[in-house]
């Protein structure tokens, strides 16, 4: 049976097969080296990162005991067995049944409205369970795409709708399209701060990684720090007490762009704790959706649009929050 969404079947473990034993006897120009530096050596082809996860593991074994710490000097006539086992990293790209939600699908493109808490990409902390993993499981096709056809993305807790290539023509086009902003993407953010309804401001801040912390995103001076130009359509749709709702419409695609905007304005998005944004609405999320995608078929040239209606933890922050907006 399928996973829910956003959450990928246990996988198996590694297999036997998978697994490569060497073994080695040392030298003489290895006696008195640290063993750490002989293992880098004698396996270059693997980064020292993934051969010290060998080592933890257990892995390695010398004179056929368990081997001692990286620092440990070896001597000659020593015997070093090693596993060459996969690593979570090695084994991301691997397909995963998952329950996606589609809302369109032809031979060329396939539309899903992704759920919020489901990475898009494997990277590190999520070598596993992404949407990536899905699509690989979910059409074989999809693995001799670059990254199994995946043209743009969303944050992991930000749910809605996003377009995925099914060949290669349609993700050269896709991408073209998107580097030309001729796709449209609309979200609904619920943010703090009075923002009055129909009040409509373009927030065209360059956008890099923030200098004081490496995790975030910020609006950057280019004269200074590394960056990209960025743009944002902001609309006001509603309002009450603290909090207002709001429609933006991306022009680029940089990464948190949304949330980088709003929060340099001072209208961080309700429970998005990394740019400051405090909880409201019993939301455990960053308040944003993905509620509409238009393009161009990058194949029939066929005008196409979507829409996504608010997910259930976003309409109940709506009601607790006494915001009201009908057309979604």
């Amino acid at each position: 049976m399928p996973a829910p969404p956003g959450q990928a079947q246990d996988a198996a473990p590694a297999r036997l097969s998978e697994i490569e034993q060497r073994e080695y006897t040392l030298g003489a120009a290895q006696h008195g080296q640290r063993l750490d530096k002989v293992l880098a050596a004698l396996v270059p082809e693997f980064s020292r990162s993934y051969l010290q996860q060998l080592l933890q593991q257990g892995a390695v074994r010398l004179n056929g005991g368990p081997a001692p710490k990286p620092a440990h000097k070896v001597s000659l006539g020593d015997t070093l067995e090693v596993q060459m086992r996969p690593t979570e990293q090695s084994q991301a790209f691997r397909p995963e049944a998952m329950a996606l939600e589609v809302v369109h699908e032809d031979a060329h493109l396939l539309v899903i409205n992704k759920p919020a808490g489901l990475v898009v990409h494997p990277a590190a902390g999520h070598w596993s369970g992404t949407l990536l993993n899905g699509l690989l499981a979910r059409d074989a096709a999809a693995a001799a795409l670059p990254r199994a056809g995946i043209v743009h993305r969303l944050d992991k807790d930000t749910s809605g709708l996003m377009v995925v290539a099914r060949s290669r023509a349609a993700m050269d086009g896709l991408t073209r399209a998107i580097a030309a902003r001729e796709v449209q993407r609309r979200y609904l953010a619920i943010c703090w701060g009075r923002w009055s309804p129909g009040m409509q401001r373009s927030v065209d801040a360059p956008i890099g990684r923030d200098p004081r912390n490496r995790l975030r995103m910020a609006v950057v001076d280019l004269a200074l720090h590394p960056g990209k130009a960025a743009r944002t359509e902001v609309q006001g749709l509603a309002s009450e007490g603290a909090v207002s709702l709001l429609c933006c419409r991306l022009h680029t695609g940089r990464t948190h762009q949304i949330r980088v905007h709003l929060a340099s304005l001072g209208h961080p998005l309700v429970a998005d704790a990394l740019y400051g944004g405090a909880p409201a609405g019993a939301l455990r999320r960053q308040a944003l959706h993905a509620f509409s995608l238009a393009l161009v078929h990058p194949i029939t040239s066929e005008a196409l649009h979507w829409r996504a209606p608010l997910p259930a933890d976003l309409q109940a922050a709506l009601q607790a929050l006494g915001l009201h907006y009908n057309d979604f």
